[in-house]
């Protein structure tokens, strides 16, 4: 379960502020469609998360143990200092002819591509090694940051001291990365 709860604690604090809830939030004003949105971020959650977690447990397969522990620790302190630098959304996607659902899942798909929380998930998963457990948490994560963004909108994002979040981000991936630096399991 370690990896579950791990996985849930860091997406969800991570994406307070990220491009995908700001997605939430930008995708909800011109839709006003929040059932299917939310259907389109939780599917295409889950499929870029199984693809991440996939890749992370391959190529914890692939290389020694200390190699990944210390690639482990390093990637998420580097994910410390990325979550510090505020996330742009660069434009709001165009609505599909298919509806809210397809552009949610389109939109939520391309945009977690090479984002920190993709990426979190391949180290995730090569850490634990739980492909289901950390798919179910780090979508779980995702869920728990962006269902409040749509049902509120952007109501609530001047409500959240995003700064305070960011920091506090910082210092959870800097946290898991010296505990796997350490192999202090138990302490996550």
């Amino acid at each position: 379960m370690e990896a579950f709860f791990t996985s849930v604690l860091l997406v969800a604090i991570a994406e307070i502020g990220d491009k995908t809830q700001l997605l939430s939030f930008a995708l909800t004003a011109r839709l006003r469609a929040p059932r299917a949105i939310i259907l389109g971020i939780l599917v295409a959650t889950l499929a870029n998360h199984a693809l991440a977690a996939t890749a992370g447990v391959w190529i914890a397969g692939q290389i020694s143990a200390n190699m990944l522990r210390y690639g482990a620790a390093a990637l998420f302190c580097a994910f410390g200092l990325w979550a510090l630098r505020p996330d742009k959304l660069d434009r709001v996607p165009a609505a599909y002819a298919a509806g809210a659902f397809a552009t949610a899942l389109v939109a939520f798909f391309i945009a977690e591509m090479g984002d920190k929380t993709q990426l979190a998930t391949v180290a995730l998963a090569a850490r634990f090694q739980s492909l289901t457990l950390v798919v179910a948490g780090t979508t779980l994560g995702m869920m728990i940051a962006n269902i409040p963004a749509v049902l509120v909108g952007e109501k609530l994002a001047d409500r959240i001291p995003l700064r305070f979040v960011r920091w506090l981000a910082a210092g959870l991936f800097i946290l898991t990365g010296l505990a796997s630096l350490l192999d202090l399991g138990a302490l996550l």
